[in-house]
């Protein structure tokens, strides 16, 4: 570690630390460490990735790939700032609103592109060059709203929260579909009838509403909840700035019992 707080490979993302010139195989670099650890995670799912098995795929030992990884929580580190894209280019003319829901609907693209990256545990801040471009983007995007800079740090993760709570659900939804090999829509009607054995208009009567409505029975648009969702997260963003700029993030009062 050195006066950033960042292990080794982290610098060498940042360019603050030179890259081993000389591997103890010819070829062997952290970019094709990376790479290797990204295609076992696209084919085989995050939990297929160890040192291990990135040592055998590329032909190498185990004990060689540390030196230029200091463990497998860095290597997935390195593999998420590999496969995330850039933020979207800021627009002059957008206001706030607009511009989140960019950065949303980006941030939600980068994760159904790779969906093993919602199983990387979120071990701190970001701290890589793509994660603080990311969050350089979002707070931009909030800039002249009138909120504080904490209360802006606190939209922008209330958003992404928004956006990888969906996406972990899509994802999990799909594994289940895959492993029971059923249809979404047969995967509905089945709860639909279920539901209906369990339920009773006197002990239910809320979701006997919900029944009788019909709309557990029809097709689920992942899109249309997703918009759903964001757009009554930006009505209470909204809301916070028209308050004006006294409307920041209200802290505890320590004096109180």
């Amino acid at each position: 570690m050195s006066d950033t707080g960042l292990p080794a490979s982290l610098e060498m993302a940042w360019g603050l630390r030179e890259r081993p010139s000389k591997g103890p195989k010819p070829g062997l670099t952290l970019d094709a460490i990376v790479t290797t650890a990204v295609q076992l995670a696209s084919t085989e799912g995050l939990a297929a990735v160890s040192m291990v098995r990135v040592a055998k795929a590329l032909g190498v030992s185990t004990m060689s790939l540390y030196r230029y990884v200091g463990a497998r929580d860095e290597l997935y580190i390195l593999m998420q700032e590999a496969v995330t894209p850039p933020p979207p280019e800021p627009d002059p003319t957008a206001g706030w609103r607009a511009s989140l829901t960019r950065w949303a609907h980006a941030q939600r693209a980068a994760f159904h592109r790779n969906l093993w990256l919602l199983r990387i545990p979120i071990s701190g801040p970001p701290a890589t060059p793509r994660s603080v471009e990311w969050m350089e983007s979002g707070l931009s995007a909030l800039s002249g709203t009138g909120l504080d800079e904490p209360t802006k740090l606190g939209v922008i993760m209330l958003v992404s929260g928004h956006v990888r709570s969906e996406a972990m659900l899509m994802s999990d939804l799909d594994a289940a579909y895959t492993a029971r090999g059923l249809a979404p829509d047969d995967v509905l009607r089945r709860y639909t009838r279920t539901l209906a054995h369990l339920t009773d208009p006197e002990r239910h009567p809320a979701v006997t509403r919900l029944l009788d409505s019909g709309e557990l029975t029809g097709t689920e648009d992942p899109d249309a909840d997703f918009e759903f969702g964001l757009g009554l997260i930006l009505d209470g963003i909204e809301a916070l700035i028209s308050r004006g700029p006294s409307a920041g993030r209200t802290k505890p009062d320590k004096r109180a019992p």
